[in-house]
């Protein structure tokens, strides 16, 4: 797992957009195609297509995982910092349980975190500010300077 030392705090940077998402799969797409309508405007110098990638693994992933004893919502927001893209997905599971797995071949599921590793400049896992896990990428050289 790769660490993201500039932190995934709220403090750090611009929010350019959040949205709150039913534990379903249909909200998958709603959220890419929410972060496409608030971040292309913006000049993105990156992958979009990147981006929504990620954006979908780690939304599916707090929706699959997710748990919560009462009724619950995904977040996503993403962060403008300088240069960098920064996209924190929060949801009501432990931090502890997330983690990058060795799938066969063969296997349907259990790349999600590999594309994010393999995709970002960093990726992280941390308690999220709402209760729950957050897990967050960074993508440096977002925007042309």
């Amino acid at each position: 797992m790769q660490d993201n030392r500039e932190g995934p705090h709220a403090a750090d940077g611009v929010q350019l957009g959040a949205m709150t998402l039913y534990p379903m799969p249909e909200s998958v797409p709603r959220a890419r195609r929410w972060f496409r309508k608030f971040v292309d405007p913006s000049g993105l110098a990156c992958s979009m297509d990147d981006c929504l990638l990620m954006i979908s693994e780690l939304v599916t992933n707090a929706v699959m995982y997710g748990r919560a004893e009462e009724e619950w919502r995904v977040r996503l927001d993403w962060w403008r910092d300088g240069g960098s893209l920064r996209v924190n997905v929060h949801n009501p599971g432990a931090p502890a349980a997330v983690r990058m797995s060795c799938p066969s071949d063969q296997d349907v599921h259990g790349r999600g975190l590999r594309l994010v590793d393999e995709l970002s400049d960093s990726w992280s896992v941390a308690p999220s500010p709402y209760g729950g896990t957050m897990v967050s990428f960074v993508v440096h050289k977002a925007w042309p300077e």
